[in-house]
């Protein structure tokens, strides 16, 4: 299971409001902190992996909110 960071505990809005200004730093420095050094820093060099990875983001964030009774797996 991924390790919760202070990011991922601000809440869903703050944290939409983040990835849309700040993606590529605010998450690739997130992947960076779950231990994912390698994909954190390809996602703040690339811009987000060219933008596509910044949508992916929001729809999950958002799609996350929307669905709060699912389990974790």
């Amino acid at each position: 299971m991924a390790k919760r960071t202070e990011i991922d505990k601000l809440g869903w809005i703050p944290n939409v409001i983040l990835t849309i200004f700040f993606d590529p730093i605010v998450q690739g420095i997130n992947r960076i902190l779950r231990g994912k050094v390698i994909i954190g820093l390809i996602w703040i060099i690339t811009g987000g992996l060219v933008l596509i990875g910044w949508i992916i983001d929001i729809v999950t964030i958002i799609t996350k909110r929307k669905l709060p009774s699912l389990p974790d797996c």
